[in-house]
Parts: C-alpha cells; sequence; structure tokens
C-alpha cells in the first residue's frame, strides 16, 4: 500500500496560512493524504518560522505543524503572485486562509468572490472573532481569546489565574476547520452541493467552555480556581506523597468512593458519612475530605500510593513533567515517535493520534521556505527565464 491510497490523495489544498491554527487544520489534512499548498511571504515565510530556533535551528512550532506539505513563496499583493494563485485554485478542492480582518476581501480572496469564480471550491476561513458582528475587524491571538472566553479566570490558583500553557484556542480552531472541510468534502461528494467552512477562535474555545458556562449560568457563580484540583468534582487532584511527588487521583462515582474509603483510605464508616454521601457533598465539604487525603498520602511514597490506587481500582497517574512525557511508556510501546526531516536534519515526531486500521501513515518532511516554488510554477507552465524574472522581483 502506498501512500496515494490515502483518503485525501486526491484533494488538493492551497492554504494562505500562518501561525497556528491553519497550519494546524492543513497538517491533518496533509496527515491525510492531501496535498497542501503552503503560501508563503517571499523572504519571509510564515512568521510562526521564527517563534524560536530549538529544534535544530527551526521553530518547534513549526516543525510540529508543517510537514508533508509543499511550500510557495508567493506575494499575493502583486496582481502577478495573485495570477498564480488563481492559476493554482483552478484545480484545488479547497482552499484555507486565515488572514488579517479583511485581508481576503481586500484581495479578492473572499468567499463570495471565491465561490462565484471557482464553483467546486471549498472555501475555509478562520478568523478570530467571526467574519461578522462588532469584532470581525480586531486582530486576536491565542492567549487575548483565552482571556475573552473566560478560560484564564478557571485556571490557575486562588490567588493567580494562569494561561493554558499549549495554543488551546488555536488548537480548537484548527481542529474544527479540519473536521469542517472534511464535511464539506463528504457533502460535496455525496450531493454536488458546495458549503463555505467558516471557524473563528474565539467560537471555538467557546464551545469548549460549555460545562463552566453551564455550571456558572444555572449554578450562580463559575467553578473555583484550585491548581491541580477539579473545581466540580471531589476528590479529583494532585496530593503530595511521604517522597515529595505528587500523585493525582479521580473518583467519579459511588462505588469508587466506597472503594476508596475502604481499600486505600481504610475507613470504611466515610462511604456512609452525610458530609461525603455524594459527589456534591463532597465538593462542599473538600477541605475536610482533602484533610482526610492528604494525612494518608503523607504516609506513603508515590510508588506504594500509585500501586494501592491501582490494585482497587481508581484510575491515578503522577505529575509528569514533559521530559517525563517525552519518555513515556506507552508512546514506545506504541511505537507512536516517528523520524520526520527538516532542512538540514531529522527529528522524532508522533504520530497523528488516529490510526486508520489498512493504512500508511504519512510522516513527509516539513519543507524549507519556498523549497518547491520552482517545481510548482513550472507545472503551472511558467519557464525558467519567467520564473527568474519573479523572483528578481520579489514576486516569488
Amino acid at each position: 500500500m502506498t501512500l496515494h491510497e490515502l483518503p485525501l490523495s486526491d484533494i488538493t489544498v492551497v492554504s494562505l496560512e500562518q501561525a497556528v491554527a491553519a497550519p494546524y487544520a492543513t497538517r491533518q489534512l496533509a496527515d491525510l493524504g492531501a496535498r497542501v499548498i503552503k503560501l508563503e511571504r517571499p523572504g519571509e515565510g510564515d512568521f510562526a518560522r521564527r517563534y524560536d530556533t530549538t529544534v535544530h535551528g527551526h521553530s518547534s512550532y513549526f516543525v510540529w505543524l508543517n510537514r508533508s506539505k509543499e511550500s510557495l513563496t508567493l506575494d499575493v499583493k502583486d496582481p502577478r503572485g495573485r495570477e498564480i494563485l488563481h492559476q493554482l485554485l483552478d484545480g484545488a478542492d479547497v482552499f484555507v486562509q486565515n488572514l488579517a480582518p479583511g485581508a481576503a476581501d481586500r484581495l479578492g480572496l473572499g468567499v463570495d468572490a471565491l465561490t462565484e469564480r471557482y464553483p467546486r471550491l471549498i472555501p475555509c476561513t478562520i478568523s478570530g472573532y467571526g467574519t461578522t458582528g462588532p469584532w470581525a475587524d480586531r486582530k486576536a491571538y491565542d492567549l487575548l481569546v483565552q482571556c475573552q472566553t473566560g478560560l484564564v479566570s478557571l485556571t490557575g490558583t486562588a490567588e493567580e489565574t494562569a494561561r493554558v500553557g499549549i495554543s488551546v484556542a488555536d488548537i480548537a480552531a484548527g481542529m474544527y476547520a479540519y473536521t469542517g472541510v472534511l464535511t464539506a468534502l463528504y457533502t460535496r461528494a455525496t450531493t454536488g452541493r458546495v458549503h463555505p467552512v467558516e471557524v473563528s477562535l474565539f467560537e471555538a474555545l467557546a464551545e469548549w467552555m460549555g460545562q463552566p458556562a453551564n455550571y456558572t449560568r444555572y449554578g450562580g457563580s463559575q467553578p473555583a480556581r484550585i491548581g491541580t484540583q477539579h473545581a466540580t468534582i471531589a476528590p479529583y487532584g494532585a496530593f503530595t506523597t511521604a517522597d515529595g511527588k505528587q500523585v493525582l487521583f479521580s473518583i467519579q462515582n459511588e462505588r469508587e468512593w466506597a472503594a476508596l474509603c475502604t481499600g486505600f483510605l481504610l475507613q470504611p464508616a466515610l462511604t456512609n458519612d452525610p458530609r461525603f454521601a455524594t459527589g456534591s457533598d463532597r465538593v462542599a465539604h473538600r477541605a475536610e475530605l482533602n484533610a482526610i487525603i492528604t494525612e494518608r498520602f503523607a504516609r506513603s511514597d508515590a510508588e506504594d500510593i500509585l500501586k494501592d490506587l491501582e490494585d482497587i481500582g481508581i484510575a491515578c497517574a503522577g505529575v509528569n513533567d514533559v521530559e517525563a512525557f517525552l519518555n513515556h511508556p506507552v508512546l514506545s510501546a506504541r511505537n507512536r515517535w516517528h523520524e520526520v526531516t527538516v532542512p538540514g536534519a531529522t527529528v522524532q515526531a508522533l504520530l497523528p493520534p488516529t490510526d486508520l486500521a489498512g493504512l500508511p501513515t504519512r510522516m513527509d518532511p516539513v519543507p524549507a521556505i519556498g523549497e518547491h516554488t520552482n517545481p510548482i510554477l513550472t507545472d503551472l507552465g511558467l519557464s525558467p527565464t519567467e520564473i527568474n524574472a519573479l523572483r528578481a522581483d520579489g514576486v516569488v
């Protein structure tokens, strides 16, 4: 079986993308075999290339988000560059863009213009706060959206808020853009109808705020900010063991609560203690409950705590740092790390999390800036002389 047999091997995606959200969406399309042509600014490229230089001189963000793509440098503000883009769109199935507010329309690349000129093309727009509404013209970055959705107010300790440690708004938007494009491709294939896709960072993360939104609207106050403890379930959090390590465990139902009382806390009477009778009771009396658990944890090392909890069927885990995650036995035993080439080096990258039985995994190189410019333009019929002239003028 070859990569040509991957589900999207007959799909071409042109992406005018930068940063995280759009590249994450298109990389997942590339994972499934799509040809993704990434348009980058001549001489500069996607600004995510310069977020850091930690991966053999390359950005950790860019290496994560851009494998298996082709890089074409193109100044789409220049009429000649825009004409090349339109030639590419003539043969494309999907066009993804996350330009600054209003930029696509100014370039004649808005949804209405594209659908009129290319009836089979699926345009996908990723914005900050939506293309309509009072904030349509605002720029948005991940942490700004974390703040606007209230996520930051839920994250951290009682004393201090904190951002989520990954680009969660960008990732959410990229995931919804990816699934939206897949849905639009399926609809086009089965009905012939084309539905443009639009996703905003704000609305993607707003969806992920569903539980605290319900809790706050109908409970009268938002979930408390309590570090590694769960705001609305108890006991569910990390506790310190006798050897100074942290172990997190979770009780999800009354059967597990009874097992914890009897088999771990060794206090079976707690099962029927009215302070802890239900999940809501345990949250209301969290401080008293945590004191009992803290005393038990202080009598055993982490290794013994984990074994005791596992023996009675309680979900638990040590609190890893990133280095421990990199060496996690599940990832190694399941062969999740694979090599990917970056310009000048080879790096380890995780396989896509969705396994499709019987299909190969695509883990092609991360491109250098403009690496595929000449072959792409040659395929469009441009001669070496024409390409050199465009390069001299800074169009490619």
